[in-house]
């Protein structure tokens, strides 16, 4: 979804300065043209192979314009067709299929207004795997941190072009995570007290979770200026030291696509015109195309890029310790200090009392509870701690599945 956001985002920008008149730093879309947007890569990997369609969109807007109910499918040079089908947004292949060297592949699309593209014959290109991905303490501009890096070697010297993706998983710890769960129990209307807090067990993981995100930047590279067709500790992902990302165990999954001078002009194109300030400057770039085409109107605008490219991946694992033993852990990704009982006006304790005692706070306590923004934490002091729920469930922001890939 991010990437979709990044890609959909830069061409509506590319657009708008295209056929719009636009002024300097003035982020108004004028002259706004809508045009078919295509995101479209299958590898060499046996998979459901995935197509993207939408429609470009105005920079007011928030998010692309899913293009629906269009027929998409692929087919080779030896007669062989892959038909796609629309799920959840996206075009995914009926059956799972892999790009095969030696092969010529084409995209075709109809869409709903009756439209037709299609794009040029490509082949898969050298198959080239990573060799090794590591995880290496640096320093970035004063700040410290840990540098992702990834080394690959085509001996054949036939890859060249590299483009990067990746996922990331971090275990998440509550800090504030209590076995019991506090309860509001509330009573019948008009009583009083209305209500009473009741503590149960817990029946489900709060306390552990893992949470994910993907990459929403362009990341290529190219050897063209080597001797070797060799990727040498080329940095994918800069994390801070206090990144709450990597304060327990965090994992990296790298994916390495080698593709053609096509594809890498392309991308290559796309990240340069990302950059803001050049964007908005006087000198505005023209309208690039990709390798997709109209069939019925010539003049139309497509954007997009059908992309083959050989596939290879890598993951690693490590903990905060491991590389950063002598530096504090990064804080929580929510606000849970240690509250001071001795504070009367502490933001986190409260009164369970019920009274005409304005210090009688049972009411605000079981009204907290039972809007699930706060959960109980037990400590020496007989006031009631309430942290906010982030600090005591982390299921409130975060999934408690641990990934079938996860190794502690």
């Amino acid at each position: 979804m991010k990437k979709t956001l990044l890609f959909g985002f830069l061409i509506t920008i590319l657009l708008s300065i295209t056929f719009g008149c636009t002024t300097p730093y003035s982020y108004q879309t004028n002259g706004f043209e809508d045009a078919l947007v295509i995101e479209a890569t299958i590898t060499n990997e046996l998979k459901s192979q995935q197509i993207k369609l939408s429609r470009t969109y105005k920079l007011e807007s928030k998010k692309p314009i899913f293009e629906s109910k269009a027929v998409v499918y692929v087919t080779d040079d030896q007669g062989n067709k892959y038909d796609f089908q629309e799920k959840n947004e996206t075009y995914v292949s009926l059956n799972p299929f892999q790009a095969s060297p030696d092969r010529a592949y084409q995209l075709h699309i109809l869409t709903k207004n009756g439209r037709s593209y299609v794009s040029n014959e490509e082949k898969l290109p050298q198959q080239t795997q990573i060799e090794k991905l590591e995880a290496k303490t640096v320093t970035k501009k004063g700040v410290l941190g840990v540098e992702i890096t990834v080394s690959s070697n085509d001996p054949t010297n036939k890859s060249r072009y590299y483009r990067y993706e990746y996922d990331e998983t971090y275990k998440i710890i509550a800090p504030k995570a209590y076995s019991k769960k506090a309860v509001a129990v509330f009573f019948a209307p008009g009583s009083n007290p209305k209500g009473q807090v009741v503590f149960q067990d817990r029946t489900t993981e709060v306390r552990t979770c893992y949470s994910d995100k993907k990459s929403n930047e362009l990341i290529l590279t190219n050897t063209n200026q080597l001797s070797e067709d060799r990727v040498t500790d080329f940095p994918v992902k800069f994390i801070s030291s206090t990144d709450p990302i990597i304060r327990n165990r965090y994992s990296i999954l790298v994916k390495q696509y080698v593709q053609n001078l096509a594809a890498h002009t392309f991308y290559e194109t796309l990240k340069d015109i990302s950059d803001i300030g050049s964007i908005l400057s006087q000198t505005q770039p023209g309208f690039f195309y990709g390798n997709i085409k109209p069939i019925d109107n010539p003049g139309e605008k497509v954007i997009g890029f059908f992309n083959v490219s050989s596939y290879s991946e890598k993951r690693l694992f490590f903990n905060f310790k491991d590389l950063f033993p002598m530096e504090p852990l990064p804080k929580y990704q929510y606000n849970c200090p240690y509250p001071i009982p001795e504070n009367e006006a502490d933001e986190f304790y409260y009164n369970y009392c019920f009274g005409a005692s304005t210090e009688c706070q049972g009411n605000v306590v079981l009204d907290l509870l039972n809007s699930g923004i706060r959960v109980y934490f037990p400590d020496e002091s007989p006031k009631y701690l309430l942290y906010p729920v982030e600090c005591g469930d982390c299921t409130s922001f975060s999934s408690n599945v641990k990934p079938s890939f996860w190794i502690d």
